[in-house]
């Protein structure tokens, strides 16, 4: 992305940056056919996704409708131009009411809290795919899952490609494969087009694995390093990507993995973060190894690297934490291994 900012300030300069399209996306919505609706549109990454899609049909210069769904109701993207819809998922009756479109975007899900209340995360992750994927099955579906499906791996073996066995350690990762499972049911049954998207882990300055970190060293908090490397991408980037992505949809499902292409040690962005808060940066734990490490060489050969490279969202991250910026409280458990959210 040309004419990146040395800081971000403000939360509306953010939720700009992090929806401006780029020239790729803008020719994709010249070529998509049809209108786009995003489901679960309300979380951390669907306001974002959502912008740009529509900042892109709009640049396309095409008629174009971008609906944006959601249990609760989404007035400020619709105060942009974009339909909203309130509609709960579970409710399969309220589902069969939405309008026909050629793309749907999945991204209802459910993680946080997981550990305790394992039915209702299964209802999201299971119940709503089975929902949507029945209902939209003429469709093509870009569909959220996680690289969290796949086992955790050594940081040595690069990461699992898309051709690795599922292999989900606890309820929340199993509900997620099950999540897939229910649109590879429907591809079988009904030939519903989908590509999967296993997603780990989108960034931007409110959350995020760096956010997490920073926040830590900011905080004079210890930084445990014994899940000790990770992937991030932009959340911007990510977005576009999987917008994009709709172009693989397909019967039996395709999978796609998508990160940003860097496996970064979590003790050296600590320490990055000490240098630039000022701050002594205490490490606890020793790295062994193992981590949700994803290899995306599919996706960044397919849509180029992501725009934002790490070093500038760590500048953009430390400045915020230090300038007070805000935050969605929703810390990300990357460091967890053993499955319990």
């Amino acid at each position: 992305m040309e004419n990146l900012p040395d800081r971000i300030n403000t939360v509306e300069d953010l939720d700009e940056l992090l929806s401006r399209p780029n020239e790729k996306l803008v020719d994709y919505m010249k070529n998509l056919e049809g209108d786009l609706m995003i489901l679960g549109a309300g979380g951390k990454i669907g306001p974002t996704l959502t912008r740009l899609a529509k900042r892109a049909v709009d640049a396309a210069g095409v008629q174009k409708e971008i609906y944006a769904v959601d249990v609760m109701q989404l007035p400020e993207l619709q105060a942009e131009g974009i339909k909203t819809i309130t509609c709960d998922l579970l409710d399969l009756k309220e589902v069969d009411q939405l309008p026909r479109v050629a793309n749907v975007i999945f991204m209802a899900g459910r993680k946080f809290g997981s550990t305790g209340n394992e039915p209702l995360t299964w209802a999201i992750n299971v119940i709503v795919p089975y929902h949507v994927a029945r209902t939209f099955a003429d469709s093509r579906i870009a569909a959220f899952s996680t690289g969290c499906v796949y086992p955790v791996m050594h940081v040595f073996s690069g990461g699992p490609t898309e051709g690795t066995p599922p292999d989900p350690i606890g309820e929340y990762a199993m509900s997620c494969l099950g999540r897939e499972r229910m649109f590879d049911f429907l591809s079988q049954a009904e030939g519903a087009r989908v590509v999967q998207i296993r997603l780990n882990y989108s960034v931007e300055l409110r959350y995020g694995v760096l956010y997490d970190i920073a926040s830590k060293v900011w905080n004079e908090e210890p930084v445990d390093v014994t899940t000790g490397f990770a992937n991030v991408i932009w959340q911007g980037d990510a977005s576009s990507q999987i917008i994009q992505s709709l172009s693989l949809a397909s019967s039996p499902p395709a999978i796609l993995n998508v990160t940003g292409p860097e496996t970064f040690s979590v003790r050296q962005v600590a320490l990055a973060f000490g240098e630039h808060l000022g701050k002594e940066v205490q490490i606890v734990g020793e790295e062994n190894g193992m981590a949700y490490i994803n290899n995306a060489t599919r996706a960044n050969e397919l849509f180029g690297y992501p725009t934002v490279p790490l070093g500038k969202v760590i500048d953009w991250t430390a400045h915020w934490i230090k300038c007070g910026g805000a935050s969605l409280d929703k810390p990300t458990h990357f460091e967890t291994q053993d499955g319990q959210y």
